[in-house]
């Protein structure tokens, strides 16, 4: 099997780059100094091999190490690991890229549904999609079930939990997901369309599993999970194993660490299993530059056979005025969450959401929208 290639930043001074590199591919393996690994095997299949020590415009350091694709373990966490666990404790080094090799991209799986899946799931067979979130925290079951109906009558394609939903005493996961469920289905048998809903999955493996097992009693589409909050491993068994509709992965907590984001919530959420992977997209909350966005897109969905494309799902502050703008930057292949911005305004919540659909629709038909 080919390596595993990955590409680290050192903020190192010029004189310490080649003993920090071959630290670096030390501490990521054996952790032993040199002179203890004695056995000629060891050398070979586990210290992985220093491919490159390149010198970056800024005065950083470009460093790329060849790993064996076994010491994975063909386990997200053990991926993880042994690419920056220990490393991520040290305050010069950053983990910037990784190449996967197919054998590898295959035994992990990577999206079950992907675009084709969700466009089919939505039937919306072209065009930017459209998604919402219920919010705020600390509404109950009836309230979101509500804001989701209103939500569903504008024709939003799905809605999702905030992020911040669990199960609270407040507003209990199961109750929460069945008055959800029965609002959409009351939509639906008005409309003749059904908006779909993934409510948040969140908690340790027992509560996972419950959790998984009252949304699909309840009748939801798909499931939202963080995970950087619940594991990278518990988040692909949820995707690969015990959930059977689409699964969006939530950045939360992934910009804490010195992985890149984008790669992270790109092309890693991708290959363990998400369908679609939210990101903070550019002039929003979040601090994102055009340059980041463009790797996580390319990550998400770009190639990467025999892997399905992951949707990209720009979100963190969009409006309204800049859905044009998102569909002729971003392309047909991406879904466009809204959340705040709808509930602000001078027309209510069902008129709003109608005119984010129909400037996605009119976007993705090469229209300007509203």
């Amino acid at each position: 099997m080919d390596p595993i290639v990955a590409r680290y930043r050192l903020d190192v001074a010029p004189a310490e780059a080649q003993a920090r590199a071959e630290a670096l591919a030390l501490e990521q393996s054996v952790e032993l100094p040199d002179a203890a690994v004695r056995d000629p095997r060891i050398r070979e299949r586990v210290i992985p091999r220093i491919l490159s020590i390149e010198p970056l415009p800024d005065g950083a350091f470009a460093v790329e190490l060849a790993f064996d694709a076994a010491l994975s373990a063909l386990d997200a966490a053990g991926l993880l690991n042994l690419l920056f666990g220990n490393a991520s404790l040290l305050g010069d080094v950053r983990l910037v890229d990784v190449g996967i090799p197919e054998e590898l991209r295959i035994g992990f799986g990577g999206p079950r549904h992907g675009v084709a899946g969700l466009r089919a799931l939505c039937d919306v067979p072209d065009g930017p999609l459209t998604a919402s979130a219920l919010k705020p925290l600390g509404l109950g079951p009836d309230e979101l079930a509500a804001l989701a109906e209103q939500l569903a009558l504008g024709g939003i394609d799905l809605v999702k939990d905030d992020h911040g939903l669990g199960d609270h005493p407040f507003c209990p996961f199961a109750e929460r997901v069945a008055a959800v469920c029965a609002a959409l289905d009351r939509v639906a048998q008005r409309t003749g369309r059904r908006t779909r809903y993934a409510p948040h999955v969140v908690g340790d493996g027992a509560a996972i599993e419950h959790q998984l097992d009252q949304a699909r009693q309840a009748g939801a589409d798909a499931v939202l999970c963080c995970p950087m909050l619940i594991g990278p491993a518990a988040f692909h068994r949820i995707a690969r194993r015990l959930w059977d509709g689409p699964v969006l992965a939530h950045p939360a907590l992934a910009g804490s660490s010195a992985i890149a984001p984008e790669l992270l919530v790109g092309r890693l959420f991708r290959l363990f299993g998400a369908d679609a992977t939210i990101y903070p997209h550019v002039a929003g909350r979040f601090a994102w530059s055009d340059d980041q966005v463009t790797r996580l897109l390319d990550g998400a969905r770009g190639a990467w056979p025999p892997l399905r494309p992951a949707l990209p799902v720009p979100a963190g502050g969009m409006t309204l005025e800049r859905v044009p703008e998102l569909a002729r930057d971003l392309g047909p292949d991406v879904m466009l969450l809204i959340g705040g911005s709808l509930h602000v305004g001078p027309e209510e919540l069902v008129e709003r959401t109608r005119a984010f659909v129909e400037a996605a629709r009119s976007a993705g038909e090469g229209g300007t929208g509203p």
